[in-house]
């Protein structure tokens, strides 16, 4: 079986094939940073347009890398929610038309089941059941995976996700969007020691998290010291230090709550190579083990959506002729899939 996946929940447009037996035939990525550095972040009524300008494009390119034609694909999958409702719609229109169009089954993804599912196209594949730390710029949240669709949520931020609040740090010290891969660049240069940041909810029982603090607290260094190069790199070294310890103690704490020994880490901060450093060293002590995507599947991409796609269409779940798009939508509530 083939399936086509469409991504355009947020800023990039995510194409790709999937074949059940041969992995993936085709993987076309368009990002949106410099249609939004002007503004700082991403604008929704831009990111929808630009949406409908790609997403016709990169799916005729996708199946000419592949070698395709509508013919050989067996469904259609696009993200359906979380994310910007603007650009949800323009996926599922456009992925919901052509399955009717091609007479071929539709189904709805769920975003960050896509980013929990991203290391099952790794050639070492996590096996269930496992701990899934989910880190972006949109959300931050630990969960126990038993199995696809089986997930409980044991933590989540109560604000700041610690992608955003790399952001809007890193938009403080006067980085170009997006700041989060540029403060990290600018830590390696940083000196470990010089400033200590708080590891925010550590000192306390749960698996919540929240990174607002933690976000005016560099704030308030940044303003007291002088604007040297030496000196931002040092802060921005002691704020991502505070953010990776902080994960790894809750990661610890999941995998000791739950008794499993897999961690996987995906989304958009998961390619870090602070954070993948620390928790590999931690699993390593543990004798456990951490998966990760490769560094290009940790951003948004069509490849997850494909594959998550896949999984669901297998399971026969596909979509009325309605287009629906779910800006909220709680990953627990999400239907097992029966072996």
């Amino acid at each position: 079986m083939r399936i086509l996946g469409i991504e355009t929940s947020c800023d990039e447009t995510g194409i790709a094939i999937f074949d059940d037996e041969k992995g993936l035939l085709a993987h076309e990525l368009y990002s949106q940073v410099k249609l939004h550095a002007d503004y700082g972040g991403v604008v929704p009524e831009l990111a929808s347009r630009d949406h409908v300008k790609k997403t016709i494009p990169l799916i005729k390119a996708a199946l000419a890398s592949a070698g395709l034609t509508h013919d050989d694909l067996d469904g259609v999958a696009y993200t359906a929610g979380p994310g910007l409702v603007g650009a949800l719609l323009v996926g599922a229109t456009i992925g919901r038309s052509l399955a009717y169009a091609w007479d071929l089954p539709a189904v709805a993804v769920h975003h960050m089941e896509g980013h929990l599912l991203a290391p099952m196209l790794e050639d070492n594949a996590p096996e269930f059941p496992f701990v899934a730390l989910l880190v972006s710029g949109g959300h931050t949240m630990m969960v126990e995976v038993k199995g696809i669709g089986e997930y409980q949520i044991l933590g989540e931020s109560i604000d700041d996700a610690a992608g955003e609040a790399f952001d809007k740090t890193a938009k403080m010290m006067g980085l170009d969007y997006p700041g989060g891969p540029l403060l990290s660049k600018m830590a390696e240069k940083g000196t470990k020691g010089r400033f200590k940041f708080p590891r925010p909810m550590t000192d306390r029982p749960g698996l919540d998290f929240s990174f607002s603090g933690l976000k005016t607290f560099a704030a308030n260094t940044i303003r007291a010291n002088d604007d040297d190069e030496q000196t931002r790199a040092d802060i921005a070294f002691a704020f991502q230090e505070a953010v990776v310890d902080t994960l790894a103690i809750k990661c610890k704490r999941a995998l000791k709550q739950t008794g499993l020994k897999r961690l996987v880490i995906a989304g958009g901060v998961s390619a870090n190579k602070y954070l993948r450093q620390e928790l590999e060293s931690m699993m390593k002590n543990l004798k456990g083990e951490v998966f990760y995507p490769r560094t290009e599947f940790c951003t948004d991409n069509g490849a997850m959506i494909a594959y998550a796609g896949m999984q669901r269409l297998k399971n026969k779940e596909t979509m009325d002729l309605g287009v629906k798009a779910f800006p909220r939508w709680p990953i627990d509530q999400l239907k097992p899939i029966a072996d």
